[in-house]
């Protein structure tokens, strides 16, 4: 079986309307912004949590 092959016009075609990169939008980055923000906080608060879980367990 024999593969057809694109014509020139449908070559260009395809270049001339390439999707476009897709931007983020405002929103998005907000949502970006505030996720990375609660990560941040939560891991500063674990590590707060585990600090004073330690230094109870530790006989002084």
């Amino acid at each position: 079986m024999s593969e057809r092959r694109p014509t020139a016009a449908v070559l260009e075609a395809h270049k001339a309307f390439k999707p476009a990169a897709a931007t983020t939008s405002d929103y998005e980055k907000a949502q970006d912004a505030f996720n990375q923000n609660r990560e941040r906080l939560k891991a500063e608060r674990l590590a707060r949590e585990a600090a004073v879980r330690d230094s109870k367990q530790k006989p002084a």
